[in-house]
């Protein structure tokens, strides 16, 4: 199959996020304060070619090796010139879709993870969330976007295969003291957080005789789990008070 087509079927969020990207100037700044689409670009380069390393070497049956740090894989990509560097991502990516190809036989194996461990079918799932937020971070609340954030697969993604790395940032700066929070969608399954000492994370089904702390749409959820939230905040609802409310959004913080 040509890297193209391979793409599209395994990585169908790749061409919006390239068009997105290669539409802005390099220097421009994005949703991630720190970061510009340069920055974006080098991160998402480095993710693909780290998903692709890990995975290729259990398809391989080496030894997994233990997965880089942001600072490790990204430099290389950073110092390109921006010509390059698009060229780069789009490579990475390619390679990434062959990889994963290979692993549509064993889906449900577990493979090392950053600490943990994710089945083989999320690395495909992973690289399709980190471009769909970063195209977020790049256009905002647009319908492609609130489109693909709505996907069933991105909440639980972010929940299973992700999970308690998300708050792990928020809860270093929170008390020990341990609280619990929901977070709502109407008619879908509640989003339960515990902060403190072990935050967690998981879905559980509404119980409505427990009022969430934060009612919203399943795309802005989806940011909110991963410390964003949408332009228009009247897309958020709470009567929990501050106090509660601040230890959520904080313990939400993201990466």
């Amino acid at each position: 199959m040509a890297d193209d087509a391979l793409i599209a079927d395994l990585l169908p969020e790749w061409t919006g996020f390239r068009d997105a990207a290669i539409h802005r100037d390099p220097s421009h700044g994005t949703a991630c304060a720190a970061w510009t689409t340069r920055d974006i670009l080098a991160h998402q380069a480095g993710n693909a070619i780290e998903l692709a390393r890990v995975l290729a070497a259990h398809l391989d049956r080496r030894p997994v090796p233990k997965t880089r740090t942001f600072e490790q894989r990204e430099p290389p990509f950073r110092q390109m010139s921006d010509d390059d560097r698009i060229a780069a991502v789009e490579r990475v990516v390619a390679d990434l879709a062959h990889i994963l190809e290979r692993g549509r036989d064993e889906p449900n194996t577990w493979v090392p993870w950053t600490g943990r461990r994710m089945k083989v079918a999320w690395f495909g799932e992973h690289m399709r969330s980190e471009l769909i937020l970063h195209r977020w971070d790049l256009v905002g609340d647009d319908e492609q976007a609130s489109t693909q954030l709505a996907q069933p697969w991105m909440t639980t993604h972010s929940i299973e295969a992700v999970g308690e790395p998300l708050l792990r940032r928020g809860a270093a700066v929170l008390p020990d003291e341990a609280f619990t929070s929901r977070l709502r969608v109407p008619d879908q399954p509640d989003v339960i957080l515990t902060g403190g000492t072990h935050p967690s994370i998981t879905l559980a089904p509404a119980d409505h005789d427990t009022p969430p702390d934060l009612v919203t749409d399943t795309a802005a959820r989806v940011l909110l789990l991963w410390g964003r939230q949408p332009a228009d905040t009247t897309r958020m609802h709470s009567d929990s008070g501050p106090e509660q409310l601040g230890r959520l959004r904080t313990l939400l913080s993201g990466y």
